[in-house]
């Protein structure tokens, strides 16, 4: 199987999705929300992307089932028996998008036996495509030109490290681990943009000791994994794995081009 091949045409499908997403957002300030069952906010954005992404996926030559933020959840009874899953977020930064900062992305991913492969993410008010293959490197479409990427390499023990911690989610964790390092820069971003600022170069470590889901992260995940970096697990110290009994990630900790422990 072509992984970049695939990729290639899901690049188009998360453009589709993504000039949706901003034709919503450029019509009215005055975005329509709805409340899903957990109470968070769901765009008509959301939906439309979402139909964009799944309409497209089961049109590639390759089947696979869809597992997205905005469709009906899949018994794990049934999907624990998948090799190959899409993961979809079709609208990551929600909250962004209502607060209209531009900072939301497309995300679809590809697990094979619980590991990312394959990952797509879209930042449509930036025109930015980032994706990424397992062993073939991480890239950045941006003007018609593709360029690779390549995380910042770094030790732990370096002064000015630049710290990315969400606005919504700086808990008494997340400042502990802050407060371990000499003289940090803290950077705010949303979405999943968190883990690609680390794949660019222009931060080190993402720490989230807060919860996400699988679909959060999968896509960037493998970006920032393809440009040098890593993210594990910050209890096991281990990666993160993928379609799980339970979709919620555990606390992570993401890091660019780290060169000593």
């Amino acid at each position: 199987m072509d992984l970049t091949k695939i990729a290639r045409e899901v690049i188009g499908i998360a453009q589709e999705a993504g000039e949706k997403i901003l034709e919503i957002y450029n019509a009215s300030a005055d975005v329509q929300i709805e409340r899903k069952a957990d109470n968070s906010p769901l765009t008509i954005a959301d939906s439309a992307a979402n139909k964009i992404i799944c309409d497209g996926l089961v049109k590639l030559p390759a089947k696979f089932p869809i597992i997205s933020e905005e469709n009906k959840e899949i018994p794990y009874s049934e999907r624990k028996g998948f090799e190959y899953a899409w993961l979809v977020d079709p609208l990551d930064g929600t909250k962004e998008f209502i607060k209209r900062n531009g900072e939301f992305t497309v995300n679809i991913a590809l697990i094979h036996n619980q590991t990312i492969v394959l990952g797509v993410v879209y930042a449509p008010v930036l025109d930015e495509m980032y994706w990424a293959v397992k062993g073939e490197g991480a890239f950045i479409i941006k003007d018609g030109k593709e360029d690779r990427l390549a995380a910042n390499t770094f030790e732990l023990s370096d002064e000015h490290l630049k710290l990315v911690c969400s606005r919504s989610h700086l808990n008494e964790a997340t400042e502990a681990f802050v407060s371990k390092f000499k003289n940090p820069d803290l950077v705010s971003q949303g979405s999943s943009l968190k883990f690609i600022i680390l794949a660019k170069g222009s931060a080190h470590i993402y720490p989230r000791l807060a919860p996400t889901m699988e679909w959060d992260t999968g896509a960037a995940q493998i970006v920032l994994e393809e440009a040098g970096g890593k993210v594990i697990n910050d209890e096991t110290k281990e990666p993160l794995q993928y379609n799980k009994e339970n979709l919620l990630n555990p606390y992570f900790v993401a890091y660019g081009n780290l060169s000593s422990n």
